[in-house]
């Protein structure tokens, strides 16, 4: 089998973070959320990978590379726009030739990983397997109906839901799914849906089983969304205090401390990541907490969020929370009289004030 990764939607539910850079890339517990895909394809023995990439394509080649670092071997396939999912398979049939394949949305995670799943449409005779996640809220997904173990109809965004259940980000096809792409016409929004696609298998007579993900399953495309997802894999993490830290300061639980990472007369509550080259002076950094590499925590108070490499927090009054802070940001206190908030920020951001 081989792995298909879709990494070039422009994520604009993330912005302004994703104005700058791949959303891909941005980090669950101090590891960019595209790595924990390739890392679920190549536990489940998959290590031709393709990745479908977009306006990002350098970041993303960069980060990833020729894939040695995750035991794959790594094809890019560029995408002029985003056209799709379907648009995705498209692009890639000299890359699939024939072979089964993982289709995986760059930005989904599952804390379990693909394992079984793999398994399973490996040792069966289905032409497609689909992923299913039971929603409280299936009219905002693609939604699946079930008969005697199958697959019968894939609706996208029901007013009337047929079930609970909605399509995520993980699929597997054989090669029969190339027909049905090469065919397709684009949606209402000018898209090859991934929808379209398990429908026109299942019309063809073709079998299409579903399997139900019991585990966390997350698609990381909104900062809540994010903040869930780092807080489950911080829960999963053992402590390893590799850093400098002084007698001055407390370190409680689970808690990971970079080699090269210092902290002075502060206090870290677990679970919680401070990445290499990361100083703390006088400060707490609370709960499900990220902290990327090179930043600079001051006298500040901070839980479950996640801040970027390069930033600065020094001197804040009041304790941030629920927060996700790109690269290189400084949020410090003004020294002027009189008190004013002074804002530099980008489109679609959102501040909270008291």
């Amino acid at each position: 089998m081989k792995g298909l990764v879709l990494s070039g939607g422009l994520g604009t539910r993330l912005r302004p973070l994703t104005y700058t850079g791949a959303k891909q890339l941005v980090p669950i517990a101090n590891k960019p959320v595209l790595y924990y895909a390739l890392e679920d394809l190549v536990e489940a023995g998959i290590t031709e990978i393709g990745i479908v990439v977009g306006d990002t394509h350098a970041q993303i080649r960069e980060a990833v590379g020729d894939g040695s670092q995750f035991g794959a071997r790594v094809t890019y396939l560029e995408q002029d726009a985003p056209r799709g999912i379907a648009h995705g398979i498209l692009i890639a049939r000299e890359f699939l030739g024939d072979d089964p394949f993982v289709l995986f949305l760059g930005d989904n995670f599952l804390r379990e990983g693909i394992v079984p799943f793999v398994e399973a449409f490996r040792r069966g005779d289905a032409n497609a397997q689909i992923l299913l996640y039971r929603v409280r809220t299936p009219q905002d997904f693609g939604v699946a109906e079930l008969r005697d173990g199958a697959v019968v109809r894939v609706v996208e965004k029901p007013r009337d839901p047929p079930s609970d259940l909605a399509v995520i980000g993980i699929y597997m096809f054989d090669r029969h799914v190339h027909d049905i792409v090469a065919n397709l016409q684009p949606s209402g929004r000018g898209e090859l849906e991934i929808t379209d696609t398990i429908q026109g298998l299942i019309d063809q007579g073709k079998r299409v089983v579903p399997q139900i993900v019991s585990g966390w399953w997350i698609d990381t495309g909104k900062k809540d969304d994010m903040l869930e997802a780092n807080r489950l894999i911080l829960e999963t993490l053992d402590r390893d205090v590799a850093g400098t830290v002084d007698g001055d300061s407390q370190v409680h639980g689970k808690v990971i401390i970079a080699e090269t990472a210092s902290v002075h007369n502060s206090v870290i509550r677990g679970p919680a990541i401070i990445g290499p080259g990361t100083r703390l002076h006088d400060a707490y950094i609370g709960p499900f907490t990220s902290i990327d590499h090179d930043c600079l925590i001051e006298a500040c108070e901070i839980e479950h969020s996640i801040v970027l490499d390069g930033s600065r927090l020094i001197d804040v009054p009041g304790r941030i929370e629920d927060s996700l802070i790109g690269r290189n940001v400084e949020i410090v206190r003004s020294p002027n009289k009189p008190k004013a908030y002074k804002l530099m920020l980008g489109d679609f951001s959102r501040v909270e004030v008291l």
